[in-house]
């Protein structure tokens, strides 16, 4: 019996990591840049009076702009640094000294929205009609004014700035303990061959074809998590009442509208998807069912919902392997998409490997003024594959973001951004439904697709009434124990998955390990994105007119026009249900096909 370690980050094959010196080419150039930006927070409290022209108004923005710009750029260095190996000490100080300095930066340039809510508004449009250097800044001067009843006094607002790195401790405090922290115990796989057990190893365990191995894996992992159940309780409790408090002092009904208005997303966009997504929960709960008959269990349990239902993997990807699929299957997307993918597979983009002290996870990650680099935690399964064209997909809408906006738009909100990603995990299944023919491997990519709806519709809109309930409960004074958070989760849960499915207590625990509830309502924009995504795909695949360049418009928008209106641009209404039924559509028409095909091969 042999046990596998993970790599310690000085071992991994160069090639399969990413290349950070093209942003500093070493830490002294790291050090020199952050002095730079540090040197500029006297300038910046200099700007601080009251806006008498709009050349005044311009030069401050420009300022302003141009500091924060330098500040992502070191920012992303210090991050990611910290991020391939969370263990290293002096990328962990380099981390902090940066949240720090934003927090500076921003308590320095707070005065800005007050400022300009100060200007009246004749005066502004006036000055914005007559003053072309200004008129490039009218959408970023209009989410300040749309927000005008929910921004403080300048003192008030660099007091809230200033303590930025308070409010993000609780979050802070969760990585370092979810990532460097917690201690996994040694586990066997089907092969008899010992594993560390990690959150990669573990997604990796579950799709076991042993079912012994599953549940080992399973309980090993909440076993550790539960361990640990009152410190992650202290810390998401804080960071939900950091939401709430925020929301409060800026006069917002909730957290949630809190954090869904400065990108104008109608709440009812939110509250629909719920909606819908309960309406559909009967097509989840026969899936389910179907599940259950085709794995043969008296009983199916949490541990059963990723292993394949035709038995081991039917497709296995090396890295090299997917990132051929990947071109491949994204062609479709036209020659300048293509240039894009290559220069990101063949530039060291991408941290392909697992390591000891690796984040977990993936993520597509940047600075307006550095590559779109891609962090991954690489196991050779189909699953992996579809991470990959994910992340590309964020990486490209970065790079064609970046190349058409000034800075000032050279970033997407959150609520378009998983749209990109999850139009390219569309592409490559029906890429992949196309090019496969044997029935065995059609039936596999029904499962795996049906599998991903699972895990990005209901899922994540699952996550998100967790997350929408626990703001609301602390917010009329519930305290959020261990004990209550476990209790609601597990209601929720086992109404989603349904009576085919038991309730198994570990489950209670999996608040404990999802980073996004402490991302502030972020989780919702998975399943909104993937509904999207549906439409948008039907379209570019059917070679609808119009379609591509509609929606490579869309990637290149940017924060140009708020999120509704550049999906509407891009020929998808997010204020209505008809796109998520549409996507239901596609789940019960893919799994009508997959029960077809499984009633033949059975």
């Amino acid at each position: 019996m042999s046990t596998q370690q993970l790599p310690i980050r000085d071992a991994v094959p160069e090639k399969l990591t990413w290349d950070l010196t093209t942003i500093f080419k070493n830490d002294a150039a790291f050090e020199v840049a952050f002095k730079k930006v540090k040197t500029q927070l006297p300038t910046l409290k200099t700007l601080d009076r009251p806006f008498e022209s709009a050349d005044q108004l311009v030069a401050t923005i420009e300022q302003i702009l141009a500091t924060f710009r330098q500040l992502e750029t070191i920012y992303v260095y210090a991050s990611m640094k910290n991020d391939q190996d969370t263990a290293n000490a002096t990328y962990q100080g380099y981390q902090a000294q940066v949240d720090s300095l934003a927090a500076e930066v921003s308590a320095a340039a707070a005065f800005l929205e007050p400022a300009i809510l100060a200007i009246p508004a004749g005066q502004l449009a006036d000055w914005l009609t007559k003053t072309p250097n200004l008129a490039v800044y009218s959408h970023f001067i209009q989410t300040i004014t749309d927000s005008r009843d929910h921004v403080l006094s300048g003192q008030e607002e660099a007091l809230l700035a200033a303590a930025g790195d308070i409010f993000s401790a609780a979050s802070q405090t969760f990585s370092v303990l979810d990532n460097s922290d917690l201690q996994f115990p040694e586990v066997t796989d089907e092969n008899g061959q010992t594993l560390q057990l990690s959150d990669g190893v573990y997604s990796q365990l579950l799709q076991s074809t042993n079912r012994s191995v599953r549940q080992a894996a399973f309980e090993a992992l909440y076993k550790t998590y539960g361990q640990f159940k009152n410190t992650f309780a202290t810390t998401l409790a804080t960071e939900i009442k950091g939401h709430n408090y925020l929301a409060q002092v800026h006069h917002y009904d909730s957290a949630r509208q809190a954090a869904l208005a400065p990108k104008a997303i109608p709440e009812a966009v939110y509250t629909t998807l719920v909606d819908q997504v309960n309406q559909h929960l009967p097509l989840l709960h026969r899936y389910t069912e179907l599940r259950k008959k085709q794995l043969n269990l008296s009983e199916l349990h949490m541990f059963d919902l990723y292993t394949p239902l035709l038995g081991k993997p039917a497709l296995t990807y090396t890295y090299e392997q997917a990132q051929a699929t990947a071109k491949e299957a994204l062609s479709i997307l036209g020659p300048d998409y293509a240039k894009q993918v290559a220069h990101i597979f063949d530039d060291r983009l991408i941290d392909v490997c697992e390591n000891q002290g690796k984040r977990s996870g993936a993520y597509s990650g940047g600075a307006y003024d550095t590559n779109p680099f891609i962090l991954l935690n690489w196991q050779d399964d189909l699953n992996n594959l579809y991470t990959l064209v994910h992340e590309t997909g964020h990486s490209v809408h970065s790079a064609f973001t970046r190349q058409t906006q000034d800075y000032v738009y050279g970033d997407y909100p959150i609520f378009v951004a998983e749209i990109a990603s999850t139009t390219n995990e569309n592409l490559l299944t029906e890429y992949l439904l196309q090019t496969q023919s044997d029935p065995k491997v059609q039936a596999y990519l029904l499962n795996y697709y049906l599998d991903g709806f699972k895990g990005t519709v209901f899922r994540q809109t699952q996550f998100a009434e967790f997350e929408h309930a626990m703001h609301a409960a602390a917010a009329n004074g519930q305290p959020l124990t261990a004990e209550f958070m476990s209790q609601q989760y597990a209601d929720i849960n086992s109404r989603y998955y349904g009576p085919a499915v038991v309730n198994d207590p570990q489950i209670a625990l999996e608040w404990t390990r999802i980073p996004h509830f402490y991302m502030n309502y972020y989780v919702y924009q998975y399943a909104t994105g993937f509904a999207a995504a549906t439409t948008l795909t039907n379209g570019i695949s059917t070679k609808q007119p119009g379609a591509l360049d509609h929606y490579l418009d869309y990637l290149k928008a940017g924060s140009s026009a708020y999120p509704i209106e550049i999906m509407q641009q891009a020929g998808v209404d997010m204020t209505s249900a008809d796109y998520l039924e549409r996507a239901f559509a596609v789940f019960e028409e893919r799994l009508d096909q997959l029960e077809a095909l499984l009633a033949n091969l059975n």
